[in-house]
């Protein structure tokens, strides 16, 4: 076996994945990689034009996930 031999890769854009998988309860956004979980679940099939778009929206999605949620106050009063 080569040990320099070149590997094989898919010329297609990344997922912008960090391996934080969590949604947001409420935006339904993960908290990782802000997609929604249809793109997550698309993301695999779509067209490397649609994954462009929504890798450009990503950093505005940010900011809705860092408001603050009320904490424990706010879990208590939602029952």
């Amino acid at each position: 076996m080569n040990d320099n031999a070149p590997i094989w890769t898919r010329k297609e854009i990344e997922s912008p994945c960090v391996r934080v998988c969590v949604v947001h309860p409420e935006a339904r956004i993960c908290t990782g990689c802000f997609r929604t979980v249809d793109e997550i679940a698309r993301w695999s099939k779509m067209t490397p034009e649609e994954r462009r778009d929504i890798m450009a929206a990503l950093p505005d999605r940010a900011p809705m996930l860092r408001k603050r949620r009320g904490g424990r106050a706010a879990r208590l009063a939602r029952g």
